[in-house]
């Protein structure tokens, strides 16, 4: 049996949306995935799943306040405490066990809501030993960055090239949040926030919404030949302790998409991955994440991105989208965000930033600092 994407839909990205509540970009998004999709929610969707961090929300048992907006009343609805990856990787399993025909799935971000997204993201360290000190978490990306810097060799200069690419990427991208003309000088120059990390290296919250219809293969093969095709996915979580983690590489990303490569039959990365979206939270991050990917070798990630391979028109585009750098940080939907590119991308639906070779594409996302739990899809134009 596989599975298909049938219908995506989003609403945002934008770093405010005071006109409108959370329940009312998630309402948009599932309202353009049905068209889509040409299903009703109420007649033809099996099960729905909503990726959410109560923390965020401001609630507790937050998957209760979203079957109205997705026409998903009295009907079966679930909570992933975890990213948009995770959730599309359990609607994936829902459709292999052959109960469900259509499951959708749902992320949103109302970060303009939260006040103090940093005060609430220190509650994800221990409590014992690391919270007392009452240290930013920002400041664990700059020592990680340290870190990946001195046993990679990879240069601050590299990294800041990651984060001009990726804005200068979110100026053809309609909906990014933060797209802009900047060079790896300004880049540079902007504000410390965690040495080295900069703000320009750094991505920024902003609200929007994505949902997305997922069904198996009688369903989707009967919608015509628009569904993207799921090959495989992959979710891993290293230690959640900073006093044991491996500061230099992405363990949960090197595990994930292991797992995912060995469902799609995936041997050679690098070579079979026509171009991917990947986790840009911080720029440093990216590279990481192309190195524990394998779509290159260890500590070359930095030297590809300066040779311009990362480009849209390089060998490996990367981020075309402009990624949370440039497309904003969605909270818990950034992999539905990074997702939803490549499902574009594959459909031939990008606009102006639509690549001529777009085939197999892979999206991987972080749950972010201080965790690391991760998540890989591997999505292509055919079934096979």
């Amino acid at each position: 049996m596989r599975v298909a994407i049938i219908g995506v839909g989003w609403a945002g990205f934008r770093p405010v949306t005071p006109e409108v509540s959370y329940k009312e970009l998630t309402y948009q998004a599932a309202v353009r995935a049905y068209h889509d999709a040409g299903v009703d929610p109420r007649r033809d969707v099996d099960g729905f799943i909503t990726v959410a961090e109560d923390f965020h929300e401001g609630t507790s048992i937050s998957d209760e306040y979203v079957p109205d907006q997705l026409g998903a009343v009295q009907r079966p609805v679930h909570t992933i405490t975890g990213d948009g990856l995770h959730g599309l990787a359990a609607a994936v399993m829902n459709v292999l066990t052959g109960q469900f025909k259509i499951v959708v799935v749902e992320g949103h971000s109302k970060a303009s809501n939260v006040l103090t997204l940093d005060d609430i993201t220190v509650y994800a360290l221990d409590p014992v030993l690391n919270r007392p000190l009452n240290f930013p978490p920002v400041a664990i990306a700059g020592m990680e960055m340290s870190r990946y810097l001195h046993e990679t060799g990879t240069t601050h200069e590299q990294c800041a090239a990651v984060a001009a690419k990726n804005r200068r990427n979110a100026l053809r991208h309609p909906s990014a949040a933060y797209g802009a003309d900047v060079t790896t000088e300004d880049v540079l120059s902007s504000p410390v926030v965690a040495a080295p990390l900069t703000r320009l290296e750094t991505s920024h919250p902003a609200d929007g919404a994505i949902v997305m219809v997922l069904a198996n293969e009688d369903v989707a093969k009967s919608r015509g030949g628009r569904a993207v095709w799921v090959r495989g996915v992959g979710w891993a979580n290293d230690t959640p302790t900073l006093e044991t983690r491996n500061w230099g590489r992405a363990v949960y990303a090197e595990r994930a998409a292991e797992m995912a490569y060995r469902m799609a039959g995936i041997t050679n990365p690098a070579d079979e991955i026509a171009f991917a979206e990947v986790d840009d939270t911080y720029a440093y991050k990216e590279l990481q994440h192309l190195e524990a990917l394998r779509l290159c070798e260890r500590g070359h990630a930095g030297r590809l991105t300066e040779e311009g391979a990362t480009q849209p028109d390089g060998r490996l585009p990367v981020n075309v989208s402009g990624g949370s750098l440039g497309v904003g940080n969605l909270l818990e939907a950034t992999g539905l965000a990074r997702a939803l590119e490549v499902v574009l991308q594959l459909r031939g639906e990008a606009g102006a930033r639509q690549l001529s070779r777009a085939n197999i594409g892979l999206a991987q996302s972080w749950r972010g600092v201080p965790t690391t739990s991760g998540a890989v899809i591997i999505l292509s134009k055919e079934d096979g």
